[in-house]
């Protein structure tokens, strides 16, 4: 029997030892030429296949729904069943793992994960992927550099200052400790350290603090790590050493004090340690430094598992501080009072993870004027630039004047986007719905919201032409027969935000217009809306649990786009899936398909 079967896909690779044991003892190998039929209505199904070499097309009702390649699966529910609805071929030489029904029952009744991934709905699935994952959160983040970590700039101070004007400067600058730079009794040069902790020590000594030199109470023996040492050696080396806080030393170069309280705090939630840096920035280059951290932040926390909702809040929440620090760098007092920055789009919502473009505008207050806002636009949309936001393909920015407008001049833009004829105006409407306040005045933008839901109420077509966006991208044909063409010939690609998240973020964007639903992300407004009885509960869970699993798989996507040094984008290919990734993309979107045909009888867009 063969001992190469691999575990390393789902749902294969929940299995215990035993029970892969179990696979290797009982799984045989079967060849099938091209265009051989393995499985149709009428034969019966008796194994699981695990494609080893070459392809095979899955159909269902004349309609191809996938196509399978080496490591994927295929037969299972099959196999419990008995028979198949399907027709399966051959497109070239196949060669499979055959596993029997009587080891896949067996797996199924002792492995409940493997089960739930193997054939229950979107959500269980999702669920059982997400506690696979959730194991190794710690260990991942353990396994980053010290580099990483939050590294406290050093405060050096000479060996012979007093400490009562050493904890003077300390207590001006926020500090605990400072570096002590002396000459040792040898004559050479040293450094030691001085903390709170030796301030009580010099408490206790018979010489007045302020006759007392730090040399002589500060710590010399200090412990030393590199900024490439992993944060799990840094804690050992801490816990060896019973120290709480290291010196990172580059060569002879002193980069600054690891604390273990930063260490563990960035363990367990290092998101706060970047906001700390933040709202410290007193330059826009610190500002820039400290926003170029979040894409680490991102990946450590989607290898370790964390829930795709988890990362948005967090990265958006960090977003929001930048944003709304730039801002007070770099605009005038005045201009910051009299005005109100907005963020909109996915940013606005809380969607947008990786940092794919600008999506900004500014509500100047009616009768302020500022003769140099046009510069200082610019200022800020360039210095976005230089935190790591791309600046926005369609201008949707400060520098643009229609997104830099008095209020008064909103409302008449809002009412033009609405009423007129311009192509581009439902999408800038769909845009400015979801904006959100991060500086200055959030009345500002509660007027223009206010007018805006005005201009709606009541107006059934208006709503009508507002939510037919959702058909935007739609495209002639099923979107699987698009995707379904063997691998290794011309491939379309899918693009994860048009055919996929955008029709429900749309859609439900529409939905919460319609019925005062105030809440911005789409998440919330699936949960309003379902409180409200606005839409079938079941519905609602299916869509949020649809784009989740889209939002991760886009973001475990540009995130290795990232790794090969790729420019981020929206599509996928069906052979970079996995068939437990296609699987849930297949389920999503027909949760998606059956959503725009509730909206096209909610909304009558067929009537448009």
């Amino acid at each position: 029997m063969p001992s190469s079967f691999s575990f390393s896909h789902a749902p294969f690779d929940c299995l215990t030892p035993a029970e892969r044991q179990q696979v290797v003892d009982t799984v045989d190998i079967g060849y099938f030429p091209a265009g051989t039929v393995v499985l149709h209505p009428d034969m019966a199904a008796t194994h699981v296949h695990v494609i080893i070499k070459g392809h095979v097309q899955h159909e269902e009702a004349g309609e191809v729904v996938a196509v399978y390649g080496p490591d994927d699966f295929y037969g299972g529910r099959a196999v419990v069943a008995g028979r198949t609805t399907a027709v399966l071929t051959a497109l070239d030489e196949v060669i499979a793992y055959l596993l029997p029904q009587a080891t896949l029952q067996a797996l199924i009744a002792s492995n409940s994960r493997f089960s739930a991934l193997l054939f229950a709905d979107l959500s269980r699935r999702l669920t059982a992927v997400s506690e696979g994952n959730q194991s190794r959160e710690f260990l991942s983040l353990m396994m980053v550099q010290v580099r990483d970590a939050f590294i406290r700039k050093p405060f050096f101070v000479d060996g012979g200052t007093d400490i009562v004007s050493l904890c003077a400067q300390l207590s001006e600058r926020g500090l605990t400790n400072a570096l002590v730079q002396d000459t040792g009794p040898d004559g050479q040069a040293r450094v030691g350290m001085f903390t709170t902790t030796d301030l009580r020590d010099a408490l206790l000594r018979p010489v007045p603090p302020a006759q007392l030199a730090v040399r002589d109470v500060a710590r010399f023996d200090l412990i030393a790590v590199t900024p490439d040492t992993e944060l799990f050696e840094a804690l050992l080396i801490m816990i060896r050493h019973r120290v709480h806080r290291v010196l990172v030393r580059d060569g002879d170069a002193i980069v600054g004090v690891l604390s273990q309280l930063d260490l563990m705090s960035f363990i367990s939630n290092h998101s706060h340690l970047i906001a700390l840096q933040v709202e410290q920035a007193g330059t826009v280059e610190e500002l820039q430094t400290a926003a170029r951290q979040i894409d680490g932040l991102i990946r450590l926390l989607h290898q370790g598992g964390v829930k795709i909702e988890v990362i948005a809040t967090l990265v958006s929440e960090l977003n929001s501080q930048i944003f709304s620090r730039l801002w007070r760098l770099i605009a005038p007092p005045d201009l910051v009072a009299h005005s109100c920055l907005l963020v909109m789009g996915s940013e606005g919502r809380g969607e947008q993870i990786l940092k794919t473009d600008q999506d900004n505008a500014l509500i100047v207050a009616d009768g302020f004027d500022c003769a140099e806002l046009p510069a200082v636009a610019e200022r800020f949309n360039q210095a976005l630039a230089g935190c790591g936001y791309p600046p926005c393909p369609g201008q949707i920015m400060l520098t643009n004047p229609l997104w830099r407008q008095p209020l008064a001049g909103f409302k008449t833009t809002i009412a033009d986007w609405l009423l007129g004829s311009d192509p581009d105006a439902p999408m800038h409407l769909a845009i400015f719905m979801d904006a959100r306040a991060v500086a200055g005045d959030a009345g500002l933008l509660h007027a223009a919201r206010e007018h805006m839901n005005g201009l709606f109420h009541g107006s059934d077509a208006l709503l009508a032409r507002f939510a037919s966006a959702v058909e935007q991208f739609s495209e002639p044909g099923t979107w699987w027969d698009r995707l379904t063409t063997l691998r290794g010939r011309e491939e379309q690609a899918f693009d994860l935000k048009k055919l996929g998240t955008f029709p429900v973020v749309h859609g439900i964007r529409a939905l919460a217009l319609q019925n005062g639903v105030q809440a911005l992300g789409t998440l919330e407004r699936l949960h309003e809306l379902t409180g409200r009885h606005q839409l079938d509960a079941a519905l609602a869970r299916d869509l949020g649990d649809a784009l989740r699993f889209l939002m991760g798989l886009k973001l475990q996507h540009n995130l290795r786009q990232q790794q090969l040094g790729e420019a981020v984008h929206n599509r996928v290919k069906l052979s970079d899936l996995g068939t437990l990734e296609r699987d849930l993309l297949k389920d999503s979107l027909a949760i998606i398909k059956r959503f725009k045909q509730h909206l096209r009888s909610h909304f009558r867009l067929d009537a448009l």
